[in-house]
């Protein structure tokens, strides 16, 4: 809650500016990771609400060094600490898992990698303050925020925001080299085709929907030479999600954007902490909060499926030259994805439907592959990590697919089967 007095427009932008990129040389590396949860013998069958609430007070007990945390649909979420090296993020995030999984399959529930819960519509089963005001707000326009709140999960990869000057590393570079590779990186891992047992038409569901939400906070900020600038006028103009407050009634007044607030100081004046919460209901595709946070990628499908997407954009944004050649390798894509921002433009609406099968992306994703696979060494990965990226690679990337090409040809093959058993009876 508020406990600082009043500030002006002038110190609210300052603050927005001085906090978002924190510049200096790339030495951190952190990963959110989100699952679904299922019953362990059945994935088609809901996980009623009070099984949920067992398990994370069970789960919380557990000496992690990850934050744990829900969503509001009951998604699972770890967040490692900043490693110093993809090495430690790894190595660290893997014996929080080794703890996870077993407790949660000793109370019948296990984990699952979809961008989009496959199997059940959206549903809430957290009734904190801030996701009451979250689902009124998304209402607005239409289904698609409870679908985002309830029913999707990903792999947010964290990397530094990168030096003050310009070059491979410098932040500006870096915040560009972000929104057009990130639709390269959202087609590669794209991994929800399927929602209540149908195709959808789009590889990656997940980011379908978060283009249909509030497109004043789920949209990039408008391209500029100073990202900081951008990023303050965007926060500063986007729409109040909830005024806390006491009593549990968050809702905000519809339409009050955060510099009216300020100016107006109706229905209270606001606060710098309540500008700092403000920034955690904002969701475009790559979030400054010091560091960048790629929010893009769908959540993966394997035990340590989670682990390419991670060592591919860590070895795209702190190798030197892996990082100049990615630029050079997506660059050209800016002409596809024109004056609109991410994720409505064409560029990123491609990669959500065809994904890979989109001949300019493939060609982009192919060479960033082999870009990444020969950086990983060079950032100390291990042998194993290497090979999971090259066999990511060959799998998935140099044949046009991505994962949610699979989810789709056994679908397709489930339906094949049950046609062929109908017309032999």
């Amino acid at each position: 809650m508020p406990v600082r007095p009043a500030v002006s427009e002038a110190e609210l932008e300052a603050h927005l500016r001085g906090i978002c990129f924190k510049t200096g040389p790339p030495r951190r590396i952190g990963v959110e990771i989100e699952w679904l949860v299922h019953d362990a013998r059945n994935p088609r069958c809901p996980v009623e609400p009070a099984r949920l609430k067992s398990a994370a007070t069970a789960l919380r007990a557990l000496p992690l060094t990850s934050l744990l945390t829900f969503e509001p649909g009951g998604q699972l979420e770890l967040s490692s600490l900043p490693a110093t090296s993809l090495t430690d993020c790894i190595e660290a995030v893997t014996a929080d898992l080794a703890q996870v999984r077993p407790a949660m399959l000793a109370m019948g529930l296990s984990l699952a990698g979809h961008g989009h819960n496959p199997w059940h519509p959206p549903r809430r089963v957290l009734t904190d303050p801030r996701y009451n005001a979250m689902e009124a707000y998304f209402d607005r326009w239409g289904s698609a925020g409870r679908s985002m709140m309830c029913a999707t999960a990903s792999v947010q990869v964290c990397v530094d925001a990168g030096h003050e000057e310009p070059g491979p590393l410098g932040h500006s570079r870096r915040w560009l080299l972000a929104h057009l590779l990130g639709a390269v990186l959202a087609a590669a891992f794209a991994n929800s085709p399927i929602s209540e047992a149908c195709p959808t038409g789009y590889r990656t569901t997940r980011q379908v929907i978060w283009s249909q939400l509030d497109p004043a906070r789920t949209l990039a900020p408008p391209p500029g030479p100073d990202p900081r600038t951008a990023w303050a006028r965007y926060v500063l103009d986007a729409p109040v999600m909830c005024i806390r407050s006491e009593d549990g009634h968050w809702d905000a007044p519809e339409g009050l954007t955060f510099r009216e607030w300020v100016r107006t100081g109706v229905p209270r004046p606001p606060t710098q902490e309540d500008l700092d919460y403000h920034v955690t209901t904002l969701f475009p595709p790559v979030r400054p909060r010091g560091h960048l946070e790629l929010r893009m990628i769908d959540a993966q499908s394997g035990d340590a499926g989670w682990i390419v997407p991670l060592a591919v954009t860590a070895a795209l944004f702190d190798d030197p030259e892996a990082t100049e050649r990615a630029y050079r390798i997506v660059k050209p894509l800016a002409e596809t994805a024109g004056s609109r921002p991410a994720p409505r433009n064409p560029l990123w609406r491609h990669a959500a439907r065809a994904a890979l099968t989109d001949p300019e992306l493939h060609t982009a994703a192919v060479a960033c592959f082999a870009a990444a696979q020969e950086a990983l060494p060079r950032l100390g990965a291990s042998p194993e990590v290497c090979a999971a990226v090259a066999e990511f690679t060959e799998r998935y990337v140099a044949r046009g697919r991505c994962p949610a090409d699979d989810h789709l040809d056994a679908l397709y093959a489930a339906e094949g089967d049950l046609i062929v058993g109908k017309d032999s009876q």
